[in-house]
């Protein structure tokens, strides 16, 4: 099975404003530097029907803001996105239409393209998550290693990414289980689903289940 990790294997990215992003990215983790930068720079220039929520936060249209969330800029947050009580955006997020940040959940520095939903005490950084994506309650993108050093991605090959953060990469359609965690640098391919209470690293297929580690089974189109 083709363990694909390059940006326009895993996504289609039709969000008019980051399709730049993701045009210039041969892998998705290449982006995670610049998306305090890129953020600002929309900001800066404006995004038709958006407006500004904050100091450097602009929302889009139908956006639903818990009282008791928090965002913290740079951001820009998608129309149609609901971000529910308790939730703590810790800057350098980006996300498209019709996204779900969810109770008790804290993202920072990662994109989310749409309708993806995180929506139950999870903890998304430095990652990337593709249209669709979804995140079972309690499950965690965990993005820095124990010792501190670079994340080093393992697939058919070992990319070298000489970054020290790297949550999760999720392609189109990826959907975690309950309280799965994903270690620095895990990549789930489109439309695989992994089980609940998983610890995950490395690089998995597309159209898979993830039973565990060392049970992947192709899943089976009806």
């Amino acid at each position: 099975m083709n363990k694909q990790v390059k940006t326009s294997e895993l996504y289609h990215c039709t969000t008019e404003y980051l399709v730049p992003l993701f045009e210039n990215s041969v892998y998705p983790w290449e982006m995670l530097p610049k998306i305090k930068d890129y953020i600002l720079k929309l900001i800066d220039e404006g995004i038709d029907s958006y407006t500004r929520y904050s100091e450097n936060v602009l929302i889009g249209e139908n956006v639903k803001i818990a009282p008791t969330a928090t965002i913290e800029g740079p951001a820009i947050i998608g129309s149609g996105t609901e971000i529910r009580p308790g939730a703590f955006i810790r800057g350098c997020l980006i996300t498209g239409n019709n996204c779900v940040i969810g109770n008790s959940s804290e993202l920072k520095n990662s994109i989310l393209l749409e309708k993806v939903q995180v929506p139950h005490y999870n903890y998304v950084g430095d990652s990337v998550l593709g249209n669709f994506a979804h995140m079972g309650a309690g499950s965690i993108c965990s993005n820095l290693k124990t010792d501190g050093k670079p994340v080093v991605i393992h697939g058919d090959e070992d990319y070298v990414t000489g970054l020290r953060k790297i949550g999760g990469i999720l392609g189109d359609y990826a959907d975690i289980g309950c309280g799965c965690v994903l270690n620095p640098g895990t990549v789930i391919g489109k439309k695989t689903s992994v089980y609940p209470l998983n610890s995950l690293r490395g690089v998995f297929p597309e159209g898979c289940i993830v039973k565990s580690m060392n049970n992947i089974v192709k899943r089976i189109e009806e």
